[in-house]
């Protein structure tokens, strides 16, 4: 990922001027938030999650649920806004998730989600800025 260039860059100063100190560390460190602790986990109202790096669309309200592991899930992002790399950290291999237009982390994608996909895109909340629908 990182000789990838995604279509919107910042230089760090500009990160960490757009970012909170939480949010920087999980989108451009590759930091997780603790569990449980993002409003976003317990978001039910129709609308859109959009990436706080970019605000480009990610996930729509009518994808997310309850996936009891303390991250807002999903199973299945609007289309074309994620992409994916392996990720070696911790002695495991999982799939990493990262915003495809800026290419901040946003978590990562399991294959124990519901049907129809069998996905669960597990997306850290700081990572998100939800947007009710009109």
């Amino acid at each position: 990922m990182d000789t990838h260039a995604f279509p919107v860059t910042r230089t760090d100063a500009e990160w960490r001027a757009r970012l909170t100190p939480e949010q920087y560390a999980v989108m451009r460190n590759h930091g997780t938030e603790r569990p449980g602790s993002c409003a976003l986990l317990y978001e039910k109202r129709a609308g859109t999650f959009f990436c706080v790096g970019c605000d480009q669309p990610l996930f729509e309200s009518k994808l997310k649920f309850e996936s009891g592991t303390g991250w807002p899930s999903f199973n299945d992002p609007v289309p074309g806004s994620i992409e994916t790399t392996v990720d070696r950290s911790y002695g495991m291999v999982r799939t990493e998730c990262h915003c495809s237009r800026c290419g901040s982390h946003l978590g990562h994608v399991f294959e124990d989600g519901p049907p129809p996909t069998g996905l669960r895109y597990c997306i850290n909340g700081v990572a998100l800025r939800f947007e009710p629908a009109a």
